[in-house]
């Protein structure tokens, strides 16, 4: 018998050779996403997390570039045949968090832990590209394994990752035809992969209402003038946008996630204020929102004889899957995956910088199924005790090693 490795094949004529991932490649796999996992590292801060990565790769070997985007990794690998390029991005910082999972991986970093399964992501990342690099010689095309920084947004007022590597040329540096990703769904079963036609993530805008009154003492209320009230009214307020200002048909979300005010139990504080976030679908649903909220806060704020200070700041835009691109990878997917483990899902009203990519580029992103209940993987994201089961990492690598294989082979006949 011929081994996997030496199959003279060439992709356009049909006979690609099969890409599975062996045990032994697996177990090393499982062995780089419990380190990452036991080592998170929050958004730019993700040093060891590239250096893990950028050596595996070159081992591997693919070119690789490091301190792309401050942390960020790109590594290529050159097929063998003319072919399109086709990009892979994967997201590698942690959330400032602490974790209350009991697994001999658990977080060292007091306050960090990957709650969101970037170090899922980021592993599938690079055994895609080792396990592709196996058959360099045959394989069609361009890859280009784009490891990004900070998705979370650090801190302060940096750009999150994707923007930021946009924004830094890394596009016009590694051009690319076609870009795809997948994230980790607690809500999907492993070996389930989601999709849908529509929006994958939403829109996030965050805002802050500040009201500015008159301090006064507790008992005579009537000589300042009262910010808290305000902002309990705003709170409310919002609660109506999505019920009450927009058509019900659209999907959005405004909530209050944040109130302070005061620090005395008997002084009406001057200032009272709330943070919280905007989510919607689409660009004319995003503003109807924004709109809204203003002028809730407006009128609460005359009402109420108060200044106001309004603030809106645009995080990541609606991510889309380029229609052409999605029917070409679901088509793709159904002849790799068994029957039923390819579901269309509805559009999720998390965010993700992901869309800085597919604003300006066709791209696709799939979610990932990781729920295991009998094992108890059935936590949230961005919850305390999310943990994945890692066998969605083999499946992962082999579902998108498929797929990244055979649209670089298309060199470029289709519309992407």
């Amino acid at each position: 018998m011929t081994s996997e490795s030496s199959l003279p094949l060439v992709e356009s004529q049909g006979t690609p050779p099969p890409l599975k991932v062996s045990d032994e490649h697996f177990i090393t796999l499982i062995e780089l996403r419990r380190d990452l996992h036991t080592n998170p590292e929050l958004g730019y801060q993700e040093r060891r997390t590239a250096w893990k990565v950028a050596d595996r790769l070159r081992t591997a070997g693919l070119e690789v570039t490091t301190g792309v985007t401050k942390t960020g990794v790109i590594a290529v690998l050159e097929g063998g045949l003319p072919g399109s390029t086709i990009g892979y991005r994967a997201d590698m910082d942690a959330l400032p968090m602490s974790e209350q999972n009991d697994v001999p991986y658990c977080s060292t970093e007091s306050g960090v832990m990957h709650a969101c399964g970037h170090d899922v992501h980021t592993t599938i990342g690079v055994g895609i590209a080792e396990l592709l690099a196996k058959h360099r010689e045959v394989l069609a095309g361009r890859f280009v394994f784009v490891f990004q920084p900070n998705e979370e947004g650090a801190p302060g007022d940096e750009l999150s990752g994707g923007y930021a590597m946009v924004e830094d040329g890394v596009l016009e540096r590694w051009p690319l035809d076609a870009i795809l990703a997948l994230h980790c769904m607690p809500t999907l079963d492993v070996g389930k992969i989601g999709h849908t036609t529509h929006a994958v993530w939403a829109s996030s805008d965050r805002f802050e209402a500040r009201f500015k009154g008159v301090q006064t003492h507790g008992a005579y209320p009537h000589l300042g003038a009262e910010p808290i009230g305000a902002a309990a009214e705003l709170v409310l307020a919002a609660q109506r946008v999505g019920h009450r200002n927009i058509d019900a048909q659209l999907p959005v979300v405004v909530s209050v996630c944040q109130i302070h005010a005061g620090n005395q139990f008997n002084v009406i504080p001057e200032e009272a204020w709330v943070e919280g976030i905007i989510r919607a679908l689409d660009e004319p649903t995003r503003l109807a929102a924004i709109d809204a909220l203003e002028k809730a806060a407006r009128g609460v704020a005359a009402a109420n004889g108060l200044q106001l200070e309004l603030r809106v700041e645009q995080g990541a835009h609606p991510t889309e899957n380029a229609p052409a691109l999605l029917a070409e990878v679901l088509e793709i997917l159904q002849g790799h995956l068994p029957a039923g483990d390819l579901v269309n899902i509805p559009s999720q009203m998390g965010a993700e910088d992901f869309a800085a990519f597919s604003l300006v580029m066709p791209a696709v992103y799939l979610l990932l199924g990781v729920r295991n209940e009998g094992r108890g993987f059935n936590h949230m994201l961005h919850s305390p005790h999310f943990d994945a089961d890692e066998r969605s990492i083999r499946i992962g690598v082999e579902a998108m090693s498929v797929t990244l294989r055979q649209l670089a082979a298309r060199q470029r006949a289709l519309d992407l």
